[in-house]
């Protein structure tokens, strides 16, 4: 980067050359960081990607990351993000920072502690720019909540930049931040990354120790990067993980052929029969063909899913808010979504739960023997085109074409169009399993033009850097 042009192009370096930058001394901590906030408060008003801004706390994280890069002694290594932007989503607790969980239920009160995916970041000397948006208590598909305008896609902001990871994806996408944690428990790191254009990795259970939510009695949820490369994916899995693995190097390395198993089926389809979009077909012909022309055998793989999976899914996903603690006067607060299957989780027995949550782990093992004959399974990321915002919910508060419905406030018809939308996700989540999503598509003339569309590989346990070194080998 040549020296006249270093500071305006900061943003549109990767996030390994940016770190390069930064341990180097070419670019200082307070120059990356300042030239990252005047582009979110440029940017922001328009595209809801934050919902709190921590700019003068940054600046001073950025001062004394500065003060450390001038002090140590050249035999010193720094911290493994030195100096590097990101942001949480606001589920994630950030200590002196008030954590909303994007509900106008509960109270604003600053968290007391890091979380632990905050204190993994910021020890690794990682600087948070702030908090992005999120559905209320990350439920849905879409970031949009009663505390905030709607998160927004970068490329056609009259669209929605998914859920719940959605603020985190659109920053990403938008170049606000290199890159950024989010969380997946029913493809939350996947599908904004979709929508958004980006590479989203959700590694398998256990592989994150970082990974957070309140009331998860399936161990659904875990950490993963939001990101634009591969490379940039793998350097931030290299920190949330701490297992040792160096996903960064690994991710260079070309894969061997691999067999490859292609996959419409859902375990929605027998509750929720849906058809793809055109889109979402020509982003899975997409894929076939990259990756048939990289050498791996790609042939269609029959998977038979059990239909009691929705409703076992459903009140897993749903156990944690029936427990959230909610002042009785503040119920109405609520949207309907939350507010309806909350009322359910608590109507439901403990024996209900148990018992959905043996189905999943049976679930998970005859799903297993079926993906077992296949070293990937490729699905498209999504079954429809980024949708509009407020078109889940019917409140019509997109570009102005979109009004609202006869079927605003409809909790299960907004539940419905998700599970729609996003049919490949959620099983990921009950299996344990690793999967990526990766942009192979553009519905315009050329890359870039239009908007974005995906493919998802799902890997067996422990392979994240295989998925990565896929991705790469296609060339993100």
């Amino acid at each position: 980067m040549s020296a006249p042009h270093r500071l305006a192009d900061i943003h549109r370096l990767p996030a390994v050359q940016l770190r390069a930058a930064l341990r180097s001394g070419e670019l200082s901590a307070r120059e990356v960081t300042a030239h990252f906030l005047a582009r979110i408060e440029e940017s922001n008003p328009r595209l809801g990607a934050f919902i709190t801004v921590t700019g003068p706390r940054a600046m001073a994280e950025a001062a004394a990351a500065d003060a450390l890069f001038a002090r140590r002694h050249p035999d010193q290594p720094l911290p493994p993000l030195h100096g590097m932007p990101v942001a949480f989503k606001d589920l994630t607790d950030v200590a002196g920072v008030v954590s909303t969980h994007g509900s106008a239920a509960l109270d604003r009160r600053p968290a007391p502690a890091d979380g632990a995916l905050a204190a993994a970041l910021r020890g690794a000397g990682a600087i948070s720019l702030g908090k992005t948006q999120v559905p209320e208590f990350g439920l849905t598909a879409y970031s949009e909540n009663r505390i905030a305008p709607p998160s927004r896609n970068p490329h056609a902001l009259s669209r929605s930049s998914g859920g719940s990871s959605g603020g985190s994806a659109a920053a990403v996408a938008a170049e606000l931040v290199p890159f950024a944690p989010g969380t997946d428990g029913g493809g939350s790191i996947r599908i904004p990354a979709a929508a958004c254009g980006l590479l989203g990795l959700k590694p398998g259970r256990g592989v994150v120790p970082a990974g957070e939510s309140s009331g998860d009695p399936a161990g659904l949820v875990v950490a993963g990067p939001l990101a634009r490369s591969a490379a940039d994916a793998a350097m931030l899995l290299d920190v949330l993980a701490a297992n040792g693995a160096n996903y960064l190097d690994a991710v260079g390395r070309v894969p061997a052929p691999l067999r490859i198993g292609v996959s419409l089926d859902s375990p929605w389809a027998g509750i929720f029969p849906f058809t793809p979009d055109p889109e979402a077909l020509d982003a899975l012909d997409t894929g076939v063909r990259l990756l048939t022309a990289a050498g791996h055998d790609v042939g269609e793989a029959q998977i038979r899913y059990d239909n009691r999976y929705p409703d076992a899914f459903t009140t897993a996903w749903t156990a944690g808010v029936g427990a959230a603690r909610i002042a009785p006067h503040r119920e109405a607060l609520l949207t309907p979504l939350t507010r309806t299957f909350r009322r359910r989780a608590q109507q439901r027995s403990a024996a209900k739960l148990n018992e959905c949550l043996a189905f999943l782990r049976q679930f998970e093992r005859d799903t297993l023997a079926q993906y077992s004959d296949w070293d990937l399974i490729l699905t498209p990321a999504l079954a429809q085109t980024p949708r509009p915002v407020g078109w889940f919910t019917g409140t019509g508060h997109g570009d102005g074409r979109w009004p609202a419905s006869e079927w605003a406030g409809d909790a299960d018809g907004d539940y419905r169009r998700q599970c729609e939308f996003a049919p490949w996700s959620s099983m990921v989540n009950v299996c344990g399993l690793p999967a990526v999503s990766i942009p192979v598509h553009w519905t315009g003339s050329s890359p870039g033009a239009g908007l974005p569309m995906g493919i998802q590989l799902i890997g067996r346990p422990g392979s994240e850097a295989l998925l990565l070194q896929v991705a790469a080998q296609l060339g993100f």
